[in-house]
């Protein structure tokens, strides 16, 4: 485990130096500037501290941005957010009405496709409850519950994985739900923690993966937990540190924004930064 100010300073160095003229972010250098990397990037640059470089030219690439889909609305809001931003709020309206019901529609059907089921429902929620649009809560609350499963996991056709459960236990918290009354969902969440460090997906399923710890710990933040093994969840995270001050979803990947992210975000909360 390195010396705290030795590799934060790597990895601010790191997402610096992936900047692009325009003010936007890319983690793989030389390609076009993101929405996803430009929220991530200046998310890492928050967690560690760090003012923002060159926030004028990122404030206007995010302005003159215009988002396809809810996936890019959610990072282009997020990120202006983040640079103390109001954002243009009048596309929002027919995004998420839209999106969300289309969603719920056919949940069903993309089990297989997705990082998570309940990954659109999350960022339409939050996006929803920050722009100040009306959904029905009740409505989704109780849509939500009824993809709980009897392990007290989530996810569709009973199958409960780690990351259709940090989003639908994130989701119902940001609708007002008493998430903490969970209690089965907290021990689906223990079964998928390892005594040898971090999360993984399902309890049976090895190795762990950056998403995964960051799922795992999030949810434990949300039911008012910690993680249980702190320090080997630290060294499973500094396993995946790259030279290049990156972090990737490995000790084999490469370095990319979100799983740097998520690294920082999980040794943020485990009391390591």
């Amino acid at each position: 485990q390195p010396a705290d100010s030795l590799w934060v300073n790597k990895t601010i160095g790191y997402v610096v130096d992936r900047q692009n003229n325009d003010g936007g972010y890319s983690f793989c250098q030389g390609t076009e500037s993101n929405a996803q990397d430009t929220y991530y990037g200046l998310a890492i640059l928050d967690l560690l501290k760090v003012p923002f470089p060159n926030i004028e030219r990122t404030v206007k690439w995010l302005r003159d941005f215009v988002p396809q889909n809810h996936y890019s609305f959610y990072y282009v809001y997020k990120a202006l957010r983040l640079c103390g931003q109001d954002p243009d709020k009048k596309p929002k309206t027919s995004i998420l009405s839209k999106r969300f019901f289309s969603w719920k529609s056919g949940a069903i059907h993309v089990y297989a496709e997705v990082a998570s089921e309940f990954q659109a429902t999350f960022m339409i929620t939050e996006l929803a409850n920050m722009t100040g649009v009306e959904i029905d809560r009740k409505k989704t609350i109780d849509w939500l519950l009824s993809f709980q499963n009897s392990d007290g996991g989530f996810g569709v056709q009973g199958h409960s994985n780690l990351n259709s459960t940090y989003h639908a236990v994130a989701s119902l918290s940001i609708l007002g739900y008493s998430v903490k009354s969970l209690r089965e969902t907290l021990a689906y969440v223990r079964s998928c923690e390892k005594p040898t460090g971090g999360f993984t997906v399902t309890p049976a399923s090895y190795p762990p993966y950056m998403e995964h710890v960051y799922y795992g710990v999030s949810t434990l933040d949300l039911l008012g937990q910690r993680a249980r093994y702190p320090e080997k969840t630290a060294q499973f995270v500094f396993s995946c540190r790259n030279s290049n001050g990156g972090f990737a979803r490995s000790d084999l990947g490469i370095s990319t924004f979100e799983d740097t992210s998520y690294a920082v975000h999980v040794l943020r909360k485990i009391g390591k930064v």
